[in-house]
């Protein structure tokens, strides 16, 4: 069950980046990078077990970052995906703050909703920052090596449009795996015996690579979508 659950949540985020961007544009990416980062941040206190392995329910959401800024980057340029990194981190500090001033309340004798989300927030600040930091330094590296790829083959091969999916997986493959073993110790350390650790890093990265490869297809199809539509924004 939790491995149709999965497969079913990786169909319905990708294809809900191209809708988005389909009928809003950019301005679709950019709502949908700041939403998916709130919700990646708190699906992975998660963990559940697929495909014989444990991991974290946040990598499905974290990957579609990755797609969005690669979308950007090749439909754009590279402000405009960086830019989408920034409503990211701005929304997670924002999401932060807001979540934390929740727990700061009295509640009402009546109330039954407070210990459970005193449960799932107390435990968010850690995990929200090291995210901040993970997918600062991960998401600008990606975009970054997204145009080092594509000034190579361009330059090598003198054409601009071809090898999108070596740009593609060749930036968001490495800049996965740093945010994999980034993220994972800074935000679990101490919270999970080492084998877990191991077993969430090692899981999580090869959902990474799975997704990775599954997003190419999606990333030429939202150049398909720009070169017919143009921008909405």
């Amino acid at each position: 069950m939790n491995e149709l659950l999965l497969f079913g949540t990786l169909v319905l985020v990708f294809g809900t980046t191209l809708l988005l961007f389909r009928f809003f544009g950019k301005s679709g990416l950019y709502v949908w990078s700041a939403v998916a980062t709130i919700l990646a941040n708190i699906e992975v206190l998660v963990v559940i077990r697929a495909f014989g392995l444990e991991q974290t329910l946040g990598n499905v959401l974290f990957a579609v970052t990755f797609l969005i800024t690669d979308i950007l980057s090749e439909c754009y340029d590279k402000k405009t995906a960086n830019k989408a990194v920034w409503l990211g981190i701005c929304s997670s500090i924002f999401f932060v703050i807001l979540s934390q001033s929740w727990l700061m309340y009295q509640p009402s004798e009546s109330d039954w909703v407070s210990p459970s989300l005193r449960v799932v927030f107390e435990a968010t600040p850690r995990v929200v920052i090291a995210s901040l930091i993970v997918y600062g330094i991960c998401q600008f590296f990606d975009v970054w090596l997204y145009h080092k790829w594509w000034a190579f083959t361009e330059k090598k091969f003198g054409d601009k449009r071809r090898f999108l999916w070596l740009r593609n997986n060749g930036s968001t493959l490495i800049s996965q795996f740093l945010n994999t073993v980034l993220f994972n110790v800074f935000a679990f350390a101490g919270l999970y015996e080492t084998p877990t650790l191991l077993s969430i890093i090692f899981t999580g990265y090869l959902i990474y690579v799975f997704t990775s490869l599954l997003d190419t297809p999606f990333v030429y199809w939202a150049r398909k979508i720009h070169e017919k539509y143009g921008d909405r924004q």
